[in-house]
Formats: C-alpha cells, structure tokens, sequence
C-alpha cells in the first residue's frame, strides 16, 4: 500500500508495512515479534545514507499504538532539543499505551546531547521508547550504544533494487524506460535508493524515462581522488576538477575513502593525514558550502604529499 496522495515518489513509494520494506528478513522478522506485542525495546539503525533507516522507524511508528515524536537530529543538535522537548514529551500524560521518540541522524547530536539523552532513556523506560538511526555508529557514545538494540541496516543488492523500481514503482506509475537506463542510475547510486528514486522522478517526462547523464553524480568520483593523490603529478585544478564533475553536494563519502585509504596514498605520514581529515569532517557539520571545506582539506594533504617528495 503506497501513500498516492503525495507527489514525490520518495514519500509516496514509502513502504508502510514490513512486507514492502526492502532490507534483510532477519531484521524484518525480529522487528514484526516486536510490533505483535505491541511492545518495542530502544532501537538504533545504522547504515549509509539512503539504505531505509529512516523509512524503518517510521513504518515502526505507524504501525504501533502509540504516540510518537520525530526530530531531525542535524537541524536539533544540542542538549537543549533532549532537556525541552525530548523530556517534555516523555513525561507528558498520554491516552496510547506506550511513546516512541524518534531521533533521526541522531550522529549530529552533540556529546552533551548523547550524555543527556542516555538519562532520559533511562528515567523514561517504562512508558517512553527511543529509535536512533545515524550513518556513522561510532559517533554514537558507547553509553547509549549498549541502551540500544542495534540493527545494521544493510542495502538490498542491485538486483533487488532494480526489480523493486521495477515492478512496485515504474510498472506502477506506467513509466516506460530502457534498462540500460535504469542500470546507469542504480550504478550510479547505490547504494541509496533515496537518489535513485528522486533521479528517476527527475527525468520522467511524458510517463517516458529519459536519462540525462550529464546531471548524474559520479558515484566513483573517490576512487578518482585516490588513484590522482597516489601521482607526483597531480595538480589542485586535477582534484577540482573531479569534484566539480562529480555534482556530489555531500562528502561523507570521500572523507572515509581518504582514511580507508590512506596507506596506499600517503605512505609514512599517515598520522598527519589522518589529522586534516578529522578537522575538515569535524568543519564540515557546521558549513553550508561543503565544496570548499573538502577542497581545502584535498589541498591540505596534496601540499603535505608534495612536502614529503621534497624531502
């Protein structure tokens, strides 16, 4: 059953049971004994951006007698969101048999925030549950961690994905398309189905999917970056100029290539490399242009490689 009323395919197509969620049945299955007793522990899901976390707590929520608050943890960041309205609404009076407080993106909640949080699970454990979903599990503190049921939300292959836009979403709308199409955008952007989707709503004219390459983002774009900072040769305008084709708008991505990577790149100063990293990911939660923040990080470790040939 999909939400027809809503115009954009990423909330009409937005599964409302767990028979429609795209993901692992072992997952699906534990949380289905749960929703049968009306009754959910703490939950936290991690996974990369787009893989139906946040879609995950929300069917959640829909589908248990309860009330419910939601916040975006990356809009309300500070201990003041936890202390004014988390704890407001776990100890307000309610007539449903349980309350649910979802915390989405809750990796952008400060440490005082996560500090503050773990208490309010506790005093609040008999009428209030919490779901967290984040990409980064390790910036969740340890305390909270262990309050959690923590479920790793792992991206349904391409395949699955290519017949679930397939038969539920295009044969659906009678969009027509050319396979080959269709295989250039789940490429593209696997594994988050959030852009595959809003892509194909994108370039649907006339219930025809008509591709245009030149406004997709180049989901190899990191390995690029890698493969340029292993060359002596390589120039700031080269690096630019990949990000630039890349029309990627997010680097989460590309800061933890550069750390996965680093050996391979920059042998012997893996230490201070790991350093601008960090300063750069930390900068980049708090810019609005985040082109120039990872730029200036790539020019940072490009001057730092051009250092060690010197010597």
């Amino acid at each position: 059953m999909f939400k027809k009323e809503h115009t954009l395919y990423t909330e009409r197509f937005r599964p409302q049971t767990l028979e429609t969620f795209v993901g692992s049945d072992s997952i699906k299955e534990t949380i289905q004994k749960q929703l049968d007793q009306n009754d959910i522990q703490n939950m936290l899901f991690f996974g990369p951006a787009g893989s139906g976390k946040t879609t995950l707590a929300k069917l959640i929520v829909n589908n248990l007698e309860c009330a419910s608050l939601i916040l975006n943890a990356s809009d309300e960041r500070g201990i003041e969101t936890i202390r004014d309205k988390v704890t407001s609404f776990a100890s307000a009076a309610s007539f449903q048999p349980q309350k649910v407080v979802v915390l989405d993106e809750a990796d952008f909640l400060t440490i005082q925030a996560q500090a503050s949080l773990r208490n309010v699970i506790e005093k609040f454990s008999r009428s209030t549950r919490f779901i967290l979903t984040c990409n980064y599990i390790e910036r969740i503190i340890d305390p909270l961690q262990s309050r959690c049921q923590t479920f790793k939300i792992v991206p349904p292959s391409k395949l699955e994905i290519a017949k679930h836009l397939k038969y539920n979403i295009l044969d659906v709308e009678g969009i027509t398309f050319e396979p080959k199409d269709l295989k250039t955008i789940i490429n593209k952007y696997y594994p988050d189905l959030r852009k595959t989707l809003n892509t194909i709503q994108s370039s649907t004219v006339d219930n025809k999917l008509k591709l245009d390459t030149s406004v997709l983002v180049e989901s190899q774009y990191q390995n690029k970056i890698i493969e340029l900072l292993k060359s002596p040769k390589t120039t700031f305008r080269q690096l630019r100029q990949v990000i630039a084709d890349s029309n990627a708008n997010e680097f989460s991505d590309l800061y933890r290539e550069l750390y996965d990577n680093i050996t391979e790149y920059a042998s012997g100063r893996e230490g201070e490399i790991i350093l601008y990293i960090e300063e750069y990911m930390h900068h980049s939660s708090f810019v609005i242009d985040k082109e120039i923040c990872v730029m200036a990080c790539l020019n940072k470790i490009l001057n730092t490689l051009k250092q060690k040939q010197i010597l």
